[in-house]
């Protein structure tokens, strides 16, 4: 199988459910194609960029792409021959977001911990999404300068201080699928010096509380998070992440105040929900 290092969905084979009576590829390869859009993508993208994202045949991705369009999921630009997401693909997006009341609640830290931290600083609650971390919550500090991530944003799992976070705290099950993804998806090198950082996170975590990363996700990008696994049982896991340029985020700060701030924070949510 070719080594893939784009964040695409998984594919049947990946997961283990080619073989599965109950597993309903068609809906599958549906469901790969919007996961394919990017907030970025604003001209929309045609079927031979999707069909790259996703890594289906183009006359797949042609029949998938004419049906979402005439359920209303995507719509169709004649001028650019481009797709964009419709409006249905919205509603099913707020459907998800009301049912995760952990949001509300971690909304009102979030924010307060982002206005004590001054410019540039960007607070996310993300949650996973197949091999990326969607955000489903953020806070920005007062100033111009910040990361351009919003809710909806994806990152990577493997590689983003969020999601080793994430990956730190979840189940032993979910952790060793994770990893054999890891492996499946990149060249063997780029493979093991992602799971060195996976390891490194864990182990920040087990002895700090939270995990910095200093440029390991982007040269001039550093973030420091941490694991949240919600009390209440209908919610999944998440994790919370600050980061910001390096310039306001050394990692001497993150280290001394940011890392225990962010992980009272996250206590915080824990004792409110």
């Amino acid at each position: 199988m070719r080594k893939r290092v784009t964040e695409t969905a998984a594919t049947p084979e990946e997961t283990g459910y080619e073989n599965d009576r109950q597993f309903v590829t068609a809906l599958n390869r549906g469901l790969q194609i919007l996961r394919a859009f990017r907030p970025t993508d604003k001209a929309g993208l045609g079927n031979s960029e999707l069909a790259d994202r996703t890594g289906l045949p183009n006359s797949t991705v042609s029949r998938l792409t004419f049906t979402l369009l005439k359920s209303g999921y995507l719509v169709y630009d004649e001028a650019t021959g481009r797709y964009r997401m419709g409006v249905p693909v919205l509603s099913l997006g707020y459907a998800c977001l009301a049912g995760l009341h952990v949001r509300e609640t971690a909304q009102v830290y979030m924010q307060q911990l982002a206005n004590e931290c001054g410019d540039g600083i960007l607070l996310a609650l993300g949650g996973r999404d197949d091999m990326t971390i969607t955000y489903i919550a953020c806070a920005r500090s007062t100033g111009v300068i910040s990361l351009q991530l919003s809710v909806g944003s994806r990152i990577s799992l493997a590689r983003s201080a969020m999601g080793r976070a994430y990956i730190a705290g979840t189940s032993e099950a979910e952790r060793a699928e994770i990893l054999a993804r890891v492996q499946d998806r990149y060249p063997p090198e780029q493979a093991q010096e992602i799971l060195d950082g996976i390891e490194d996170a864990a182990e920040q975590i087990r002895t700090k509380g939270f995990y910095t990363s200093v440029g390991a996700w982007q040269k001039d990008v550093n973030a420091v998070s941490v694991p949240f696994r919600s009390q209440q049982p209908d919610t999944p896991m998440l994790a919370f992440n600050l980061g910001g340029y390096a310039y306001s985020l050394p990692k001497e700060r993150l280290e001394n105040e940011l890392g225990p701030k962010l992980v009272e924070l996250a206590r915080k949510v824990s004792r409110a929900e």
